[in-house]
């Protein structure tokens, strides 16, 4: 070969001393062929395999594996963020005429993209209460698809899966639930006849607040179609930067959620027994409305919860946030950072409570000394509550 071929064409290494505990990121868009055969048949290989880098590769096919494990499934898909988890569900699933039911704690960008984006193209959606009552009476032919978000990632109603699943099934109708708060680790939406376990894997898997990603798992290998099906058309992959990143974070994912979800629910304790109006809204506090139905289906907490504020404490809120030392300000949460958000949902409810008026303070419990982020909290609800 001359020196312009040798410098394209890479040498083969011999490999079979080398063994590594990182899984190598491949990174390919153009994927070559043995033969002028395997290049003519390419399209009809299976969905696990290869054939052009938009539709993965085995760093892909790795992460793909270790979710589809933990949510005891048969196959997962990886998409660009937790946001495309839920919109492919339903793009996969959902034609002009039908109707999808959501719930009203369903994360807003979801339902802005039933309003705006399938409203308008002729696709229904119909709101339920999160406690799931009246859902039945929701149901006619055109419902194709039941979603569920337990728990609400700011006002934190849990959905009965269960019931939901056994619903669903009745009618005919596929369902699915957005598991990022407790991830497969603490909740596995399939073993409870769910179809579509969804998870932002931005969250808790990555773990460090720097990469962004999705996943869907199921049970079915038609269902796995559809979604890969609906990817390809839309011209839909991710990284494998960004998927390496997963797979370190997913590493240490079962250490950090039990140190989290311990913190967290011992700050939560400590704060509903302080404050003087408002609520802690935490699933595993056994004051929470729905706690039993979390002791049922979970085997965990993670490490997010909310305060919903009094109104004397929203006016001195931005003083009180101003002078935290520890925690940060931001809105998402499942990183080594301990966050707070204030969030309002008066605007986004359709069954409306008054707690819903209020400015509920969503707490992400990181991986500071507990003491730390104790000072910090007792330090802004003593300026909330001057």
């Amino acid at each position: 070969m001359r020196d312009a071929t040798s410098c394209t064409i890479h040498p083969a290494v011999d490999l079979s001393e080398f063994s590594s505990l990182t899984v190598p990121t491949y990174r390919a868009s153009t994927i070559v062929f043995e033969d002028a055969r395997s290049y003519a048949t390419r399209t009809q290989r299976d969905l696990d395999s290869y054939f052009y880098g938009l539709h993965g590769t085995p760093t892909t096919r790795t992460l793909e594996a270790q979710i589809t494990k933990l949510e005891n499934g048969l196959r997962s898909v990886i998409v660009p963020s937790g946001q495309a988890g839920a919109t492919i569900v339903f793009l996969s699933v959902l034609h002009p005429g039908d109707t999808v039911l959501v719930p009203d704690n369903v994360y807003p960008p979801v339902l802005d993209f039933c309003v705006n984006y399938l409203e308008p193209r002729g696709i229904h959606h119909k709101i339920y209460r999160p406690d799931g009552e009246g859902i039945e009476d929701l149901i006619d032919p055109s419902v194709k698809l039941i979603w569920a978000e337990t728990p609400g990632s700011t006002t934190m109603e849990l959905q009965d899966l269960r019931m939901i699943a056994a619903l669903g099934k009745r009618h005919g109708i596929l369902t699915g639930a957005d598991n990022t708060w407790a991830t497969p680790l603490q909740l596995k939406p399939l073993d409870l006849g769910i179809d579509f376990s969804m998870q932002a894997l931005s969250k808790y898997v990555g773990g460090h607040s720097d990469l962004l990603l999705g996943s869907i798992c199921v049970n079915d290998l038609e269902l796995r179609k559809k979604l890969r099906d609906t990817m390809r058309m839309l011209g839909i992959g991710v990284s494998p930067d960004e998927v390496s990143l997963a797979l370190r974070g997913i590493e240490t994912m079962a250490v950090r959620l039990a140190h989290v979800g311990k913190v967290a629910l011992n700050l939560a304790e400590e704060l509903a027994s302080r404050l003087e109006a408002g609520s802690v809204l935490h699933p595993a506090l056994p004051g929470f409305p729905q706690h039993s139905l979390w002791k049922r289906d979970f085997s965990g907490a993670s490490g997010v919860f909310s305060v919903v504020l009094s109104e004397r404490q929203e006016r001195r809120l931005d003083e009180g946030l101003d002078q935290l030392k520890v925690m940060a300000i931001g809105a998402s949460w499942g990183g080594t950072r301990s966050l707070v958000a204030p969030m309002s949902v008066k605007d986004a409810r359709k069954f409306g409570q008054a707690e819903h008026q209020r400015i509920f303070l969503r707490i992400n419990v990181g991986l500071e000394d507990q003491e730390d982020l104790r000072a910090d909290l007792n330090n802004l609800f003593d300026i909330l509550s001057k």
